[in-house]
């Protein structure tokens, strides 16, 4: 069977928020500690629904379930799900202000074969067609390699402090859209 990339719906909240555990924890190994991999996954990381009502949150089915979620965004928030976010998200723009690239996860059993470059690619476009010249992200550390082979660059290192004395470094990455 073909994997379909598709908008994501409300109703794959439910699928998308396990694809993102289980991704954030598997995925982290050798980026981040244990400790880190556990806080950043349950205080930062799941599906922000804006982005869904914004159609602008994507999925990959593999034979009719999710392998892959991403999106772009027009709005200000540069990271987080519903939970992490503040009350306003007030539209970027897209003539003087970076898009934003947002929520990547993979099934953990399978990395490295193109899902989040593809939906990359995808948001991308996108992004491009709705007028944005850039885009920016925070990006974690398992992030980083995809996000540089696609032409991103890092702009600024820095941590994130959650709860329990967990300190999680990320990168704010950056790329020109041609």
């Amino acid at each position: 069977m073909t994997d379909i990339l598709r908008r994501a719906t409300q109703d794959d909240v439910p699928a998308l928020e396990a694809l993102i555990a289980r991704s954030g924890i598997a995925l982290s190994a050798g980026f981040y500690t244990e400790e880190q991999a556990q806080a950043v996954t349950h205080h930062i990381f799941g599906v922000d629904t804006q982005l869904i009502r914004d159609g602008t949150y994507f999925l990959i089915e593999h034979d009719g379930k999710p392998v892959a979620c991403g999106g772009w965004s027009r709005r200000a928030t540069l990271f987080g799900a519903d939970r992490a976010k503040a009350a306003a998200d007030p539209l970027l723009d897209p003539a003087t202000q970076a898009g934003r690239i947002r929520a990547f996860f993979v099934e953990p059993s399978m990395p490295r074969q193109g899902l989040g470059t593809r939906l990359l690619r995808h948001c991308e476009a996108e992004a491009a067609q709705a007028g944005f010249r850039a885009l920016e992200m925070a990006a974690t550390l398992p992030g980083v390699p995809l996000y540089r082979s696609a032409g991103y660059v890092t702009v600024e290192e820095f941590a994130l402090s959650l709860p329990g004395g967990v300190s999680v470094p990320l990168a704010r990455m950056h790329k020109r859209l041609a």
